[in-house]
């Protein structure tokens, strides 16, 4: 039995202005929704992972979609990541989603129906990022992740300033925008 009526959104970038165009998707109770974003180094996939397995839901990590496949790392234009989201929307009826993108995580705000904003400082995700084991999804070698932990490490230094999607401000105003049952962690300590 439906309870409520809820929208996909997609988005279509129309010249300077990003068009919406809605479609109703039918979900009932059982349905879950989970929104998890942060820092690079707050926990995102750790959590998402934990938390897909606990509950058998389909994840997906929004640094498989952003980025083109270019040497020197390039977004992905919002349509293309829309696509491939809404894509994944589709043929999931709950799912976990985690990644640090406000502008892509805005396209699922109002299907969402749990946000988890990590939120542990930057000391906490620096120490996260120097203990992250070797990640093959998105370098080719350990080496190479190791020689690009200075920049990222730089990059996790700036979140509480950076002006961009990326950044605190973004996430909290997207955590503050949502409506619905949200949690903002602001450790790494499991309870």
């Amino acid at each position: 039995m439906a309870k409520s009526l809820s929208t996909i959104i997609r988005f279509i970038p129309n010249s300077t202005k990003t068009t919406q165009v809605k479609s109703s998707i039918m979900h009932n109770n059982n349905t879950q929704r989970i929104l998890i974003f942060g820092n690079a180094g707050s926990g995102k996939t750790t959590l998402a992972k934990n938390y897909a397995d606990k509950h058998d839901l389909p994840h997906l990590d929004l640094d498989e979609l952003a980025w083109l496949d270019t040497k020197i790392p390039e977004r992905k234009p919002l349509k293309e990541s829309a696509r491939l989201i809404n894509a994944f929307v589709k043929k999931n009826k709950s799912w976990v989603i985690e990644g640090c993108y406000s502008d892509l995580l805005d396209l699922l705000e109002s299907i969402a129906t749990k946000m988890i904003f990590l939120n542990p400082g930057v000391d906490t995700c620096i120490s996260n990022c120097k203990a992250r084991p070797w990640e093959p999804h998105k370098y080719k070698t350990a080496e190479a992740q190791n020689k690009n932990l200075g920049m990222l490490l730089q990059w996790v230094s700036d979140y509480p300033v950076r002006e961009d999607e990326f950044s605190l401000s973004a996430h909290k105003a997207l955590f503050e925008r949502f409506k619905g049952n949200k949690i903002e962690r602001t450790s790494n300590e499991r309870k």
